[in-house]
């Protein structure tokens, strides 16, 4: 699918996650995160059972996809995801993640969005270690690093997930995967150095792109923070 990472992707990529955009114009949020640079749409779907808060089902996504020229990044924080798996993916997520912890058969769910034609990750919360994702991990078309407690956003970064990160990669590498390292949670212009570093390349971002009334400029500029991290890495 067209402007989706790919695993092996090699440059870092800015997802606005709209939870923190505004409701009432989320077209003209989204809009001025694609002319910031965006490359994906980062999409929270709660149940209030998984994590406690509820937000946006399939009809929403649909109404997202008529306006957004970027892929729908689709992250299900919610109980039973099979239920709801096609769903999603007919209102057009290019990119479906499921959590580890909520799926007792994760290879299952895991082709079956690749089955319905999205692309495929799985989720960590913080106190889920990397480890589990050893036999799952060739399987994979991205993960996806919490880098807070899922459920609602403006939180504090949590200072292990580099480690994480780290770990995480480690694991995939191992596996002889190369997929992208996505981490959502209090990523802004300090923290995008330091997870860049520590080798994510897909960055989820709410508070720090929506919360200052300039998503366009605040998108660029976490992009700005993220690729002078690379290119100190590569040096």
């Amino acid at each position: 699918m067209s402007g989706t990472p790919r695993p092996g992707s090699g440059h870092v990529q800015i997802a606005p996650s709209i939870l923190a955009a505004d409701f009432a114009a989320l077209g003209r949020d989204i809009a001025a995160t694609e002319r910031g640079g965006a490359d994906l749409i980062h999409v929270d779907v709660m149940d209030g059972h998984f994590v406690p808060n509820i937000t946006i089902g399939p009809p929403v996504v649909r109404a997202i996809k008529k306006v957004a020229t970027k892929p729908l990044d689709v992250h299900l924080m919610i109980e039973e995801p099979d239920r709801y798996i096609e769903a999603f993916v007919e209102a057009g997520a290019s990119m479906v993640s499921v959590h580890v912890e909520a799926v007792p058969h994760l290879h299952r769910t895991i082709h079956l969005i690749k089955k319905l034609g999205a692309r495929a990750g799985a989720v960590l919360n913080p106190s889920t270690p990397a480890v589990t994702l050893e036999d799952i991990a060739r399987d994979l078309d991205y993960v996806l690093v919490m880098s807070v407690n899922p459920g609602f956003s403006g939180q504090a970064f949590i200072p292990h997930s580099v480690d994480k990160v780290q770990h995480v990669r480690a694991v995939l590498t191992a596996a002889g995967s190369s997929a992208p390292i996505e981490i959502d949670g209090g990523i802004d212009e300090t923290t995008a150095a330091r997870v860049v570093a520590a080798g994510a390349t897909i960055l989820v971002a709410g508070q720090a792109i929506f919360g200052n009334g300039d998503p366009e400029s605040a998108t660029r500029a976490l992009r700005a923070a993220a690729l002078g991290a690379a290119t100190s890495s590569r040096a």
